[in-house]
C-alpha cells in the first residue's frame, strides 16, 4: 500500500541497490582481499541482493506478464554473463540468472495447483542456483518475502531472518576458513548490515511508489536497472584488464 508521508520511491531504493552492488563488485574486481577497504565495501554491497529479492516478489505480484519478465531477465542475464566473469573472475553465473530462477519459483508456487509438483519444481529451481551469484540465499529470500506479503509484521519477521540466514552463512564460512571465534562472529555480524540496512529502508522508508521521473520517463525506468547490470560489469572488466 503507498505511503505518501515516507520518502523513499520505488525507484530510489532501487538506485541505492545499485550503487551498493557496484562498490561490491568494485571491491571483488580491483581490490586486494582482505584489506579494511574490501571488507567496507563488500558489506556494502550486501545491500543490494536481499533489496532485490524483495522488489523480485513486489514486482510478480503486479506484473501484467509473467513471461515477458523472465525474458527480460533471460535476456540481461546472457548478455552479462561474459563480462561477469571478466570483471569479477568468478566461474558461476550472474545474479540476473538467480533473479530469474526466482522468479520461476514464484510462478511456480501461483500456477502450479497439485503441492508435491509445484513443491518439487520449487525445490529444483532453489537447487539450481547452486551454480549462481548468492546460491540457496536468494531463493530463501524471495520464499520469505513471497509469504510475507504486505503485510508488515511478517516482513519485519522476513527480514529478521534474511539477516539471521546470512549471519549464520558468513560464521560458517569464516569458521571454517580458521577465523577465530570472536573474530568470525564480528565479520560475521558486520556482513549482515546491509540486509538490515535494507530492512529499515524498505520497512521505514518506501512509500510504495514509482518516482516522478519514472513516471515521466517509463520506458528508461524500466530498462535501466537491467542494463546497469551488464555496464558496470563491462566497465570493471575493462578496469580489470588494462589494471
Amino acid at each position: 500500500m503507498p505511503q505518501t508521508d515516507r520518502p523513499f520511491s520505488r525507484d530510489g531504493i532501487k538506485l541505492a541497490a545499485m550503487a551498493a552492488m557496484a562498490c561490491n563488485h568494485f571491491a571483488i574486481a580491483l581490490l586486494p582481499a582482505g584489506t579494511l577497504a574490501y571488507e567496507v565495501l563488500t558489506d556494502i554491497g550486501y545491500f543490494t541482493a536481499v533489496t532485490m529479492c524483495c522488489f523480485l516478489v513486489e514486482g510478480f505480484r503486479y506484473t501484467r506478464s509473467p513471461r515477458d519478465y523472465a525474458l527480460r531477465l533471460l535476456l540481461f542475464a546472457l548478455l552479462a554473463q561474459p563480462v561477469y566473469g571478466l570483471a569479477l573472475g568468478i566461474g558461476q553465473f550472474n545474479m540476473l540468472f538467480t533473479l530469474l530462477l526466482c522468479f520461476l519459483m514464484l510462478w511456480a508456487k501461483d500456477s502450479i495447483s497439485h503441492p508435491l509438483l509445484r513443491g518439487g519444481v520449487i525445490f529444483c529451481l532453489a537447487m539450481a542456483t547452486a551454480f549462481c551469484d548468492w546460491p540457496l540465499l536468494a531463493p530463501c529470500y524471495t520464499l520469505l518475502f513471497a509469504w510475507a506479503g504486505e503485510r508488515r509484521n511478517r516482513r519485519v519477521i522476513a527480514y529478521a531472518l534474511a539477516a539471521a540466514l546470512f549471519f549464520w552463512f558468513n560464521w560458517s564460512n569464516y569458521t571454517f576458513a580458521g577465523m577465530g571465534g570472536g573474530q568470525a562472529v564480528l565479520h560475521a555480524g558486520l556482513s549482515c548490515l546491509g540486509i538490515l540496512v535494507s530492512g529499515a529502508v524498505v520497512l521505514l522508508g518506501y512509500n510504495g511508489r514509482k518516482s516522478a521521473f519514472a513516471i515521466a520517463h517509463p520506458l528508461f525506468s524500466k530498462y535501466f536497472f537491467y542494463l546497469f547490470y551488464p555496464a558496470h560489469l563491462a566497465v570493471l572488466a575493462v578496469c580489470r584488464v588494462l589494471l
